[in-house]
């Protein structure tokens, strides 16, 4: 229900107290009290204007017909009917199909506070603003990899020449041939780490304990002194050294390295009465698998694995709703299933957290029959905690999947943008550039003439 007097289009002639407007080619009359709502606007400014003050006219519009009393505006009419909004409704909500950032410039334009926009259309802005910001940083890290001229001393040369070596594999051939040998030399370090383990591969010491084959040793020797040079060379290279040494990804590479150096030292420099505690022999023990940290470097070379890692944040609410339920199901069925079991002579659930262990295997379908009931009304509690599990766990799946794939096809997105969005920057470059080379040969000939 309109509780004001609706906009007329057409060519009507406007009467006293109304104003005519051309948006685009789009004519409409407009009335003075409903503009008179926001007397701060640019359309209530023309209102209170004089007509004989062309200065103050050609300072609000584009252009004026003292004739037909019509104001001109070189806009987008589809926008301004979204802006009429706030004169009736004191909100603003964006039509789809209108790019959220040039609206805000239509308001600012207008002159129309941008807290009129409702919240469902702020949160669209803020989600248009953050993708922006990606693309923006996206374009200066692709600017900074084209820009190698901008070094001035060989020195700045070199490190730009490493860190591109060795953090851009699309750089260059040798940088994707690093990026491929880097990748293997986790494969094969985690392969080694594996078949050392098993006994049959293992070799006998002095003492008769059982460790690693020397051929297994020595190419985890040689993947090691890869995984070191490439950190020192990707530190030394790297612009902003702090920023390097405290990212995730540079902190789980070196949590990667140093347990090798750890192990080497106290194996090596440690004295015999040393190595023979035994808290010293499980500290080496405990470094020892705490390679296993090495697998988590594939992710800097997996763009799938770090979308996965996104996917995952962005459904923490999802993943927390979802081990709430499991608690809840936990801590209710052990108890029944406790509560239900101490009538049989032989039962299986001896205290209510030692059902925790059940309650766990049965409702994430692993059931390893270890610890099972007895009794019928056990079984079907049981039947019940199998069926309340399988659903929580399903439950998740879907918000999950659907942000890894969103996520995914909006990086996609932003990659390509931002490309074109370079390879824009630069056709607009190259006529400037040319017309400087051009001027600099210009002074040259008149300073050699």
């Amino acid at each position: 229900m309109w509780t004001v007097p609706k906009p007329k289009y057409g060519p009507e002639v406007c009467a006293e107290g109304q104003i005519s407007v051309n948006i685009g080619g789009v004519r409409l009359v407009l009335f003075g009290d409903v503009l008179s709502r926001f007397p701060e606007s640019r359309l209530a400014e023309l209102l209170t204007c004089s007509k004989k003050n062309y200065k103050g006219i050609s300072s609000l519009c584009d252009d004026f017909d003292p004739n037909r009393k019509e104001f001109y505006f070189d806009r987008d009419p589809d926008a301004f009917r979204c802006i009429l909004d706030v004169y009736y409704f004191d909100e603003i909500h964006i039509k789809n199909g209108i790019c959220p950032i040039c609206f805000i410039k239509e308001m600012e334009f207008w002159k129309i506070d941008p807290h009129v926009l409702d919240e469902c259309c702020k949160s669209y802005l803020s989600e248009k603003e953050e993708e922006l910001k990606e693309i923006s940083s996206k374009v200066t890290v692709i600017l900074e990899d084209l820009e190698v001229e901008r070094c001035v001393t060989r020195g700045q040369k070199c490190q730009r020449f490493f860190w591109l070596l060795m953090e851009k594999p699309g750089s260059s051939l040798a940088a994707r041939v690093i990026a491929i040998a880097s990748f293997l030399s986790v494969l094969i370090s985690a392969v080694v780490m594996c078949v050392g383990t098993i006994p049959e591969l293992q070799v006998t010491d002095a003492e008769g304990k059982l460790v690693e084959h020397p051929t297994l040793d020595a190419i985890e020797t040689a993947c090691m002194a890869w995984f070191s040079a490439e950190y020192v060379l990707r530190l030394s290279s790297a612009p902003n050294k702090l920023h390097f040494a405290f990212s995730i990804m540079n902190m789980i590479d070196f949590m990667a390295i140093i347990p090798f150096y750890v192990v080497l030292t106290l194996t090596y420099l440690g004295t015999a009465s040393m190595m023979e505690l035994a808290n010293v022999q499980q500290a080496i023990q405990a470094l020892r698998i705490m390679r296993i940290a090495r697998i988590f470097k594939l992710a800097r070379h997996s763009a799938g694995l770090q979308t996965l890692t996104y996917a995952l944040k962005k459904s923490l609410k999802e993943l927390g709703l979802l081990l709430m339920y499991m608690g809840v199901g936990i801590f209710v069925f052990s108890s029944l299933a406790y509560t239900m079991e101490q009538s049989h002579p032989e039962t299986l659930f001896r205290s209510i957290p030692h059902s925790f262990w059940w309650a766990i295997i049965t409702m994430t379908t692993v059931g390893y029959g270890d610890i099972y009931p007895k009794t019928t009304l056990g079984k079907c509690n049981a039947a019940v905690s199998f069926l309340c599990g399988v659903i929580a766990i399903a439950l998740p799946i879907h918000p999950i999947i659907n942000n890894f794939v969103i996520f995914y096809n909006k990086q996609q997105v932003l990659e390509i943008a931002a490309k074109r969005k370079v390879e824009l920057m630069e056709k607009k470059s190259s006529p400037e550039m040319k017309r400087r080379k051009s001027e600099e040969q210009d002074t040259i000939k008149s300073d050699t003439e």
